[in-house]
């Protein structure tokens, strides 16, 4: 019998070893992972899964994110750190990783050198407070990563959202766009062009350099060409047309192409204003701002959308500088709030908009939605609670932020300036006349397409150093030194546009907070601590006692 049970103790021995080993060779040769969280927090989408699988050479990510820090951005900082870890896996060890304190150099100088080389490129710092034992300690950090492949580098900030709202939702906000981030960084640098846009000229749109960041930018990932209607009998070279605030009317053949282009399955961006106005040409005895006639109505009323000749007034507003008095004869300037200078912090759900910071909107118009058969019309974004129309001509005088101050004229609520028209669209020209000399065949409707439309033409508009002449980047207001996400939202739009089902998508992702109630945390903190060490100890203790007297019961008989 002793003998039977040696053999029996073997042959389990060797069949657990034998499992054990085919077990391992099949983790080695097929590569999987289970997530079994609700919101599927640690797994990457089949669009990074791709992109990943594909990459033909090395990329190196440095994510400067090393050190001590608070409990929220530890939390970015693991979810940084297995999020690339997932990267490596799926690439199959093309995509390396470090992560670097840029805080370590004890010599002030060099530290401050290296900031500055940070910051030079794409890398801004942010300062963070943290409780060090009985004091309050203040860090730079720079919350992002460097991104090279071969020639290639790219920033990529991890530390995104809105600022409106509270840095536990920010930072949950920028751990939800850490794929997203990541993965179009490493697109940047690892793959070519992925599409052709045309950027219409010749009736005074924006160019060069009031629009050089914004094209620089599509140049990263896109081919961006100028293109002048009048010179080109199509647009069949492009996947994206881009209207950046024209001044000039458009003739009907103009209007022809564009309509043509769209209805076999090209994509329209664009950036129109309603009213002719600019600081520029405002005085503080008042200036009226007329409609604009672009002649382009007609074609986007067939659409399913209307650009109002009017101008949108918003409480919530950015600042220009004013002369508010003297001091001898010397000019007394001060910042005050510019009501046609709407700060947009409302936004869809969209990929294309979720988790925006705010954007800058100058003399921006309203929209209205009319019937399309077949259209999908999805707001974009839109102003805030406390917003007023004012139809054209309207009168702008400098003397209006003395006035405009009352919250009972702002009565107005949540005015859409940015539409996104999605389904197959009918062409403007059906059951007109093909304006004479077309060369493109008419086609009445359209394959599925997409247009998206905002009511403001600065919104691609760079400032201009008024001292170098450079360009400044997008989105960056020089008189408040602020930073507002133009840019995010235009490359967004772009990428949407060129590719619905791509990497854009990840900005849909959701991460749920599941935060604990702190007042209750601190009243029942030492009834739940008791529980916590207290049952453990219990249940192995009355273990204990259960085993014990099994044992004794078996060998007492």
């Amino acid at each position: 019998m002793v003998e039977s049970r040696r053999r029996h103790d073997w042959t389990f021995f060797l069949v657990a070893v034998g499992l054990l080993l085919v077990l391992n060779f099949v983790a080695n040769r097929y590569f999987f992972r289970l997530d079994l969280t609700e919101d599927k927090r640690y797994s990457i989408s089949d669009q990074t899964k791709t992109l990943l699988a594909n990459l033909k050479e090395p990329v190196n990510i440095t994510v400067y994110l090393e050190g001590e820090f608070p409990a929220g951005f530890r939390r970015l900082q693991n979810s940084t750190r297995e999020m690339l870890e997932e990267f490596r896996l799926y690439s199959d060890g093309r995509v390396q990783y470090q992560f670097i304190d840029p805080n370590a150099n004890t010599n002030e100088e060099a530290r401050n050198q290296f900031y500055t080389q940070l910051a030079q490129k794409g890398l801004q710092p942010t300062n963070l407070f943290a409780q060090e034992g009985d004091k309050k300690v203040e860090k730079i950090v720079f919350p992002g990563a460097l991104i090279s492949a071969g020639s290639k580098e790219t920033a990529a900030t991890l530390l995104k959202g809105s600022q409106t709202a509270s840095p536990e939702e920010r930072l949950n906000q920028s751990i939800e766009g850490l794929e997203y981030e990541l993965a179009t960084g490493i697109q940047k640098v690892a793959s070519t062009s992925a599409g052709r846009i045309g950027v219409l000229q010749g009736h005074g749109e924006l160019w060069l350099p009031q629009a050089a960041d914004f094209l620089g930018t599509l140049s990263e990932y896109y081919t961006v060409n100028r293109v002048n209607l009048s010179q080109v009998p199509n647009l069949n070279n492009f996947n994206l047309v881009v209207l950046m605030k024209p001044t000039q009317p458009f003739s009907e053949q103009d209007k022809y192409k564009m309509d043509q282009f769209l209805i076999r399955g090209g994509k329209l961006l664009f950036m129109l204003d309603g009213v002719r106005a600019s600081l520029d040409s405002v005085r503080e005895e008042g200036a009226l701002a007329f409609p604009y006639d672009l002649n382009l109505q007609d074609m986007l009323f067939k659409y399913g959308v209307r650009v109002n000749p009017d101008l949108v007034q918003d409480l919530n507003s950015s600042f220009i500088p004013m002369v508010t008095g003297y001091m001898g004869n010397q000019p007394q300037t001060q910042l005050v709030p510019w009501r046609y200078y709407p700060l947009i912090n409302s936004f869809s759900e969209l990929p294309v908009t979720r988790n925006l910071d705010a954007v800058q909107t100058k003399f921006v118009s309203s929209l209205d939605t009319v019937k399309a058969m077949g259209i999908k019309k999805s707001p974009l974004m839109w102003t805030s609670q406390y917003s007023r129309k004012r139809d054209s001509p309207v009168s702008i005088s400098l003397n209006d932020p003395r006035v405009d101050r009352y919250p009972k004229l702002f009565n107005q609520n949540a005015i859409p300036v940015g539409y996104l028209l999605e389904g197959k669209f009918q062409s403007v020209f059906k059951n007109r006349p093909v304006p004479e000399g077309s060369s493109i065949p008419f086609l009445p409707e359209s394959k599925a397409s997409q247009i998206v439309v905002f009511s403001d033409g600065d919104l691609a508009a760079n400032e201009v150093d008024p001292r170098s002449g450079r360009p400044l980047e997008l989105g960056f207001d020089r008189f408040t030194r602020t930073r507002f996400a133009n840019k995010e939202l235009l490359k967004n739009v772009v990428d949407y546009l060129l590719n619905e089902k791509g990497l854009i998508e990840l900005r849909g992702k959701e991460i749920k907070l599941r935060p604990l109630d702190k007042l209750k945390l601190r009243e029942e903190r030492t009834k739940w601590q008791a529980i916590n060490l207290g049952i453990p100890l219990v249940l192995l203790a009355l273990f204990g006692v259960v085993k014990f007297w099994l044992r004794k019961r078996k060998y007492a008989r």
